[in-house]
């Protein structure tokens, strides 16, 4: 729900807001028939509410895929993030995953909240996923095959290096990249794009979430979750849960920023990789995630508050960028204006500002050499204390209508 407040502040916001309540609507109809695919689709709007909106854009076909895709990785990670599952238990599950999909009468209950019904209701993804191509069950099976591996892999090893910062998160979200272009390829809409391409898009995303999560994760119970490397947090504090507590904001401000700075270095092929999706639909499908990424990022960089609580792009804003990203000018003016944000925050006293100003200024080079900056609505630079003139009139209007209305209602008794 946006506050009354929220729309004055930021009265751009409206428009986007009614069409994304819109779409909401309009994708609930979408929803496939037969009671599987039903309860797939309703589990997808429980676990993956963003998500939901953007896959149903896709042409049929490739969109009950990429959601069978989606369902069958986020139960495999609510294996992997239960940390009350002991070790020997949750390993040989992981391991075996990609063999569960295809048994219809296979069951393990594990998670919380929404992530415990996708497990109870896990039958029904099964026999959504027995009724795919066979081209999109080796696809999805092959993916979820590597990703358990690897999963397993860093169960019991911590995140020490940048290098297995990088491996866990091509692990976890790298291979859906690659998973979501054979996919694409599979359904004969898009060219089979690069993995070193398609890898960074998944990069990007997963260090995003790692860094919005931190307070989450740190307080998970009954063990914390781990994924900064200690290669980035031990040059600033002894443990990594110390970012947390307020005698350690400077440092935990510092570790942060180079945390985001390692997240820049993936945008380059990112832009690449979304310059080369000519199909619409698939498009803006890969663009959103990336752009509402990006925003985070900004959002998150040098603020205390990701240590203090939940650091996101406020609603409004999300319905802007999914109702403006369509094409790719779209995407160079949006990274464009958010790569400006980050700038500006960058203090100068940062150990990483001149890295951290180099990789902003490169992002800023490839969006003006895209041609795609002129004549533009900007997401950001300008004054979000104006109010647009249109709406004030509007409001203006109204007062006047009603307080007329009150007064003859007056002088009628």
């Amino acid at each position: 729900m946006v506050s009354l407040g929220a729309i004055l502040k930021h009265p751009d916001d409206l428009y986007p807001l009614l069409k994304l309540k819109m779409a909401a609507k309009h994708a609930e109809k979408q929803i496939p028939s037969g009671p599987h695919w039903a309860s797939c689709y309703s589990l997808l709007h429980r676990v993956a509410r963003s998500f939901a909106l953007v896959i149903q854009q896709l042409g049929t076909e490739l969109r009950n895929a990429v959601c069978i895709f989606y369902l069958v990785l986020r139960a495999l990670d609510t294996v992997e993030d239960d940390t009350s599952i002991p070790t020997d238990v949750k390993a040989p599950i992981l391991i075996a995953f990609h063999r569960h999909i295809y048994d219809r009468n296979w069951h393990f209950s594990c998670g919380t909240k929404d992530y415990k019904v996708l497990m109870d209701q896990f039958h029904d993804v099964s026999t959504a996923f027995l009724e795919l191509g066979k081209g999109y069950q080796e696809a999805i099976e092959d993916i979820t095959k590597r990703m358990g591996a690897g999963m397993v892999k860093f169960i019991c090893k911590e995140v020490e290096t940048i290098d297995d910062y990088d491996e866990y998160c091509h692990h976890v979200a790298g291979l859906v990249g690659l998973g979501l272009s054979k996919l694409f390829h599979d359904s004969e809409l898009e060219d089979l794009d690069s993995d070193s391409l398609s890898n960074s898009t998944g990069l990007f995303l997963q260090k995003t979430n790692i860094i919005r999560d931190y307070l989450e994760d740190i307080n998970e119970i009954p063990k914390a979750r781990m994924f900064w490397p200690r290669e980035i947090w031990s040059k600033y504090v002894d443990e990594l849960e110390d970012l947390k507590y307020e005698e350690n904001s400077v440092e935990a401000v510092q570790c942060l920023n180079d945390m985001v700075t390692n997240s820049l270095i993936h945008v380059d092929n990112c832009l690449k990789y979304m310059s080369a999706l000519p199909e619409p639909a698939i498009f803006r499908f890969c663009a959103i995630p990336q752009v509402m990424a990006i925003g985070t990022l900004a959002m998150c960089y040098n603020n205390i508050n990701v240590f203090r609580g939940v650091v996101k792009m406020r609603r409004g804003l999300t319905a802007q960028v999914i109702h403006r990203t369509k094409t790719m000018a779209d995407v160079y003016g949006a990274f464009f204006d958010f790569s400006c944000m980050l700038k500006s925050k960058v203090d100068k006293n940062d150990p990483n500002a001149t890295k951290t100003l180099s990789i902003l200024e490169a992002i800023q080079k490839t969006c003006r050499e895209s041609g795609a900056l002129n004549k533009r609505k900007s997401y950001i630079l300008r004054n979000e204390l104006k109010y647009n003139s249109v709406l004030i009139v509007l409001l203006f209007i109204i007062l006047s209508i009603i307080f007329a209305y009150l007064s003859a209602n007056r002088s009628s008794y």
